[in-house]
C-alpha cells in the first residue's frame, strides 16, 4: 500500500494570489477524503500576514479532524504555529528545515541549525501533551537544490538529517522543493538517509517544474518509499522560492502507483469530482494533469488495498 499524502489545500493554494472561502476548503478536504485520500495537509499555521491564505488554518482542521480514516497533517514553521495545531487537533504537524541556508532564512526567517533546535522544541512540547499525541515530520526542503543558493551538497543533507533525527523528529522525508532534482540523486540520497535512519527515512515531495517530478517517484519507489505527497491539479509551490512552481499531480500520481501494480486506495472518479470544488470557488485557476485530459486506458483495473 502506497500512502498519497495530498497537499493541494497547503501547497497548493498558499502559492496563490487568492483565497479559497473556508467553507469551499473544507468541502474540498472531505471530497478527497471521499476519494479514499487517508492523508491531508490541510493547510499551514503561519502568521496570516505573510500567508493570508492560511487564515483560517485552525478552523479547518476543527472541521474536518473527525473524518474517519482521514490523517490531518497541518505545517508549522515553528514552535508558536505547532502550539496552535495542537490545540487545534491535528494528527501530524510537518516542519520544514531547508538544506539552503538562503532558503531557511527567507522562508522561515532562521539559520538552519536554528530550525533544527525549533524541531526538538516542538517534540518536547508535544511529549508534554495529554491523550493522542500528534506525529513531528520533517521534511528537508531544498534537498536537491535551491533557486536562491544553487546546489546543494548531499554530505550536507545526509548530515542535516541525522541533526533532525536527534532533535527528536519520527519520520524525515526529502523534499525537492524547486523542482531541481533527478532520478539518479533522488536514488543516492534516499538511499544514504535509509542506511543511516532506518524506518526514520519518511517521504519523498517532488515538484514538477523541470518535468521529472513522476520520474523521481520511481526512483524513489526503487529505494523502498512509500509515501509520496502530491497536489490535486498540480497547483502549488514555495513562495519563497522563485519559479519553484508544480507539484506532481495527485490524479497521475495515482494512475502510475496503480499501473504499476501498487495500491493506492485511491478512486480516479471521485477524485476527478473533487475538482469541481477548486473550478467553482476559484474560477479560471488552472489545473494540470494527464490522466484528466486523456482519461484512463480501457481495461484500467484498481488494486485491492
Amino acid at each position: 500500500m502506497i500512502t498519497i499524502s495530498e497537499v493541494g489545500p497547503r501547497d497548493g493554494l498558499q502559492s496563490l494570489n487568492r483565497t479559497m472561502p473556508t467553507a469551499d476548503k473544507i468541502a474540498w478536504i472531505k471530497a478527497l477524503a471521499n476519494a479514499g485520500l487517508c492523508e491531508i495537509e490541510v493547510g499551514s499555521f503561519v502568521s496570516p500576514k505573510r500567508l493570508p491564505q492560511m487564515a483560517d488554518c485552525g478552523d479547518v482542521v476543527r472541521a474536518v479532524r473527525d473524518i474517519p480514516g482521514l490523517t490531518v497533517v497541518a505545517l508549522v514553521p515553528n514552535l508558536r504555529g505547532a502550539e496552535a495545531a495542537f490545540a487545534a487537533g491535528v494528527h501530524k504537524v510537518s516542519i520544514p528545515v531547508s538544506a539552503s541556508r538562503a532558503h531557511s532564512r527567507a522562508n522561515v526567517n532562521r539559520t538552519v541549525e536554528e530550525a533544527v533546535a525549533e524541531v526538538a522544541a516542538i517534540r518536547a512540547l508535544r511529549d508534554t501533551l495529554d491523550g493522542p499525541r500528534p506525529t513531528v515530520e520533517v521534511g528537508i526542503s531544498t534537498a536537491f537544490g535551491c533557486t536562491l543558493e544553487g546546489p546543494v551538497a548531499e554530505d550536507w543533507v545526509i548530515r542535516l538529517a541525522g541533526m533532525i533525527a536527534e532533535a527528536g523528529a519520527e519520520s524525515i522525508g526529502l523534499s525537492d522543493t524547486t523542482g531541481y532534482g533527478n532520478p539518479a540523486q533522488v536514488r543516492r540520497l534516499f538511499t544514504r538517509m535509509r542506511a543511516d535512519l532506518g524506518d526514520l527515512t519518511g517521504g519523498g515531495h517532488f515538484h514538477n517544474t523541470r518535468g521529472q517530478g513522476l520520474a523521481n517517484v520511481v526512483a524513489a519507489l526503487d529505494c523502498g518509499i512509500t509515501t509520496f505527497d502530491s497536489s490535486q491539479g498540480g497547483i502549488g509551490g514555495c513562495p519563497y522560492a522563485p519559479g519553484a512552481s508544480g507539484n506532481i499531480v495527485t490524479e497521475d500520481l495515482v494512475f502510475l502507483l496503480e499501473a504499476m501494480g501498487l495500491a493506492t486506495g485511491v478512486d480516479l472518479d471521485r477524485l476527478a469530482k473533487a475538482r469541481t470544488t477548486i473550478l467553482n470557488s476559484l474560477p479560471g485557476e488552472t489545473l494540470y494533469g494527464h490522466v484528466k485530459d486523456a482519461g484512463v486506458p480501457k481495461g484500467f483495473k484498481y488494486r485491492p488495498t
